[in-house]
Formats: C-alpha cells, sequence, structure tokens
C-alpha cells in the first residue's frame, strides 16, 4: 500500500531532522493494518488474567477446567479469555472428543511472553501501586501517589 500521498511535507520547523533517517523509518513502517493488528495483541495482553492464561500455557496444552485452577479464575471467564486470544490468533484449539485443549499459537507468541517475563524481571516499574516510584520511594512512604501527610 502507497501511504505516500498521505504524509505531510515538512514543515520548515522540521527541516532539520534527520532526513535519511526519516526515510528509512517511513520506509521500514509497517503498514496501518500490521500495526492495528499488533495494537490489539498488546491490548489483549493488558488484562492480568489474560497474560496468567498465557503463562500457564508456557507449560504446553491444557484443558480449560485445568488452567481455570492453575490461574484460580472460573472456567467461564478462562473460556472468554480464551476466545479473544483464539480470535486474534494468540492461542490454538485442538479437540479429543468433547474436550479443548488450549496451546500458544505459536513460537512468537512464547517469545513474546518469555521476553516480557524477563523484562519485568529486570525493570522496576514507574508507577507500580505499592512498588518504589521514579525516584526508589515506595508509595506508601512519601512517593509521588501517596496522600499528602496530615498536620
Amino acid at each position: 500500500m502507497d501511504e505516500s500521498a498521505s504524509r505531510v511535507p515538512l514543515s520548515a520547523a522540521q527541516r532539520d531532522v534527520h532526513l535519511e533517517q526519516l526515510e528509512d523509518v517511513r520506509a521500514s513502517m509497517p503498514t496501518m493494518a500490521d500495526v492495528v493488528d499488533l495494537a490489539d495483541v498488546f491490548s489483549l495482553l493488558g488484562d492480568p488474567g489474560r497474560v496468567r492464561i498465557l503463562i500457564a500455557l508456557l507449560a504446553g496444552r491444557m484443558a480449560v477446567r485445568d488452567i481455570a485452577a492453575a490461574v484460580d479464575l472460573s472456567e467461564s471467564a478462562v473460556s472468554h479469555a480464551l476466545r479473544l486470544l483464539r480470535a486474534h490468533r494468540v492461542v490454538d484449539v485442538s479437540r479429543d472428543g468433547r474436550n479443548a485443549y488450549y496451546t500458544l499459537a505459536d513460537a512468537h507468541v512464547r517469545i513474546l511472553l518469555e521476553l516480557g517475563l524477563d523484562h519485568v524481571g529486570h525493570t522496576v516499574l514507574l508507577h507500580s501501586a505499592d512498588g518504589p516510584d521514579i525516584q526508589g520511594r515506595s508509595s506508601h512512604d512519601g512517593g509521588a501517589h501517596s496522600a499528602p501527610p496530615e498536620k
């Protein structure tokens, strides 16, 4: 898809940008449809329940009842989450008689989860409700999100 027609010409203020880098970035930018699909996948990962389900599936093929027990959610909630994840090609389902078994859709999903887990294991959240704030203070000891001290 040629998106050059929708590009806004550079203004006088923007002329100091690095044009070669700008063109490289624009040339390698995915289509808007691909960007929207990627944003949808990341929005699915914005729900802790769905993330826990995916982490459980790192262990391999599992039935809904087993996933529900592993993540302490109802079978109904797990089934609903799996339908969403399946619709976005994040998980696959196979059937054995009346039983449905779910797996991660492919190695990309596994890698994304493993990289995300590695990332959170090595970083401090800047806006964690119970963790340290940007200055390293806990939100319960005068951090940025605590209430002002009482007089």
